[in-house]
Parts: C-alpha cells; sequence; structure tokens
C-alpha cells in the first residue's frame, strides 16, 4: 500500500498537481435547470484527492458563469442538474475558447439533463460529437483502475453507465458520465445513504478523471 501511495505522489508531482493549489468550480447555466444540485460533491471530492492522493485543491469550490472572463482561472469545471440547459452564443464561444486553450469540462447527467445538453453543446463545438471512450483509455486507468469503465451509482433508466468524450486535438476536453450519476455519490454520506463502497468508487472515478484534466495527457 505504502508503494502504491508513493507511485501516485510521483505521478502527480510530475504533472504539478501537488506542488500547485487548486479551486474546482461549478458551471452556472442558464435555462431553469439546477445547477446548483449535489452542493456537497465538489468539497468531498477536493477532500479525497487531498486526503489520498496528496493533491493541493482548495476544499471550497466557485461558482462560475459560462460567460464570465474568469472562466480561466480554474483549470476544472463541473457542471450538474437535471432539467433544462441554454446556453447563448456568447457563452458558448467563451466555453469553446476556454476547451480549446487547455480547460476541461466535466458534466455529469443527474438524471434528466441529456435531451438538453447534448443540444447545447452543439452551439460549443459545432463539428464535434460525443463518443463513448473505451474501458482501456488512461481517464479509467491514470490513479485507480476500472476494468470495466464508468462505475454506476444511482440507477436512471436500466441502461449502462457511459463515459462519454468531446475530443479536440486528441484531447478529451469534456467528459460526460452518463447513466452513471457520480456526483451523488460523491454527496455526503447522509443526503443518499449509499453503501461506502459505493460512494469510494465515485470518489475513485473522480479522482482519475481530475488526474487527466491536471495531466492534459491525451
Amino acid at each position: 500500500m505504502k508503494t502504491l501511495i508513493l507511485i501516485v505522489i510521483l505521478i502527480l508531482s510530475n504533472i504539478g498537481f501537488s506542488q500547485n493549489s487548486y479551486q474546482l468550480a461549478v458551471l452556472k447555466y442558464k435555462g431553469g435547470g439546477d445547477w446548483y444540485a449535489n452542493p456537497s460533491s465538489l468539497k468531498n471530492l477536493a477532500n479525497f484527492c487531498n486526503t489520498h492522493l496528496n493533491t493541493n485543491i482548495q476544499s471550497d469550490y466557485a461558482i462560475i458563469e459560462a460567460d464570465s472572463p474568469n472562466l480561466f482561472d480554474y483549470p476544472f469545471i463541473h457542471m450538474t442538474g437535471h432539467g433544462n440547459v441554454l446556453f447563448s452564443q456568447s457563452e458558448a464561444e467563451n466555453l469553446r475558447n476556454y476547451l480549446t486553450g487547455g480547460g476541461f469540462l466535466h458534466i455529469d447527467d443527474n438524471y434528466g439533463m441529456n435531451k438538453y445538453i447534448r443540444l447545447e453543446i452543439k452551439k460549443i463545438f459545432p463539428d464535434l460529437d460525443f463518443i463513448e471512450i473505451p474501458h482501456n483509455h488512461y481517464i479509467y486507468n491514470n490513479i485507480y483502475n476500472f476494468e470495466n469503465g464508468l462505475p454506476k451509482i444511482h440507477e436512471h433508466d436500466n441502461n449502462p453507465p457511459q463515459g462519454l468524450a468531446l475530443i479536440y486535438n486528441g484531447r478529451i476536453v469534456c467528459f460526460y458520465s452518463y447513466e452513471s450519476d457520480l456526483g451523488d455519490g460523491w454527496e455526503d454520506s447522509n443526503v443518499h445513504n449509499d453503501p461506502a463502497h459505493i460512494r469510494q468508487e465515485a470518489l475513485k472515478m473522480g479522482a482519475n478523471i481530475i488526474a487527466y484534466a491536471m495531466n492534459k495527457k491525451r
């Protein structure tokens, strides 16, 4: 176990992840969807990474709007909710500049946003489509190994979980966890009363996503 921890620290040190302080952010969007869902998720994910991976992520996350010039201050943006999503053209352009410039967006369908987010993503990248990431991809194996890909945290429509991505110049710029509900697994344990091993799977997968985002590996 000590050897594994040392390896993780070395990996994260090589990408500068453990040496700098980062703040994560939640994307506030228009359209009426509950962008504020799962308020304890990012705090718990940051604390998990700091405890187990020797990272230095601020526990308090920011709330950022899609057209804000401050969007570029955050290397990792998280987006979730259950309902409608709407981006203006200026918001879509700002998000595109953010993502093509090295930023990373994680979308987590909390159930009900799928049909909306797919349309709005096309405003950002008209020529890109979500593709399913193979289970041997680096995002599933950089820190923790997920041989079967994205873990299932909560049931929605009795469909398998899918890790979908927008790939720009060979790099995942947006990872979309669909039919999984990772964010619910990151929440305080008394919110959904999930078994401990389910919450651990969600947090470990979240750590992998953050590590990928910081590493900028293709």
